[in-house]
């Protein structure tokens, strides 16, 4: 793709604990940081002539008004609600308002862990589940939803 300006934005959404990437149990999580997430997607973005705008909050609320205020400026949100993704109806409720394409991002299998993470409000309202690619995840989710944007383009051209 040639450069041009961006035509349209992603929100990445990270939940709680998710500031701690690097340094919280990185033989889990890996090493890689927040902002070594959010360079990642943007570079994912803008192979496709898109922007991400990411978001990360300990707060329910905050990432709630995130995802409202999305609903008028993104394409799609790629989400790591972290521990919110077992807990949420909020969150789970405010995806299904804003009627974007979702996809569900998890750096670990959480199939593979704890019984109580099993279980996830979002899976189901999501158009992709990714799970246990580590960063990399991200990556997928943006690259997703980049190409839903462009055969999305192309049925309506």
């Amino acid at each position: 793709m040639t450069e041009e300006t961006p035509r349209g934005m992603i929100l990445v959404v990270n939940g709680p604990n998710l500031n701690l990437l690097g340094t919280r149990e990185p033989e889990k999580y890996g090493t890689a940081t927040l902002a070594d997430v959010e360079r990642l997607c943007a570079e994912a973005a803008a192979a496709h002539g898109l922007e991400v705008h990411c978001v990360q909050s300990n707060h329910e609320g905050d990432l709630l008004d995130a995802i409202h205020e999305a609903r008028t400026t993104a394409l799609g949100i790629v989400i790591n609600a972290g521990a919110f993704t077992h807990t949420s109806v909020a969150i789970r409720d405010a995806i299904s308002a804003v009627q974007l394409p979702a996809v569900e991002v998890h750096i670990t299998n959480v199939h593979a862990r704890e019984p109580f993470r099993h279980h996830s409000y979002l899976s189901d309202i999501s158009k992709a589940v990714i799970a246990g690619a580590g960063v990399l995840g991200y990556r997928f989710a943006v690259e997703y939803l980049a190409d839903l944007t462009e055969a999305r383009k192309a049925t309506v051209a």
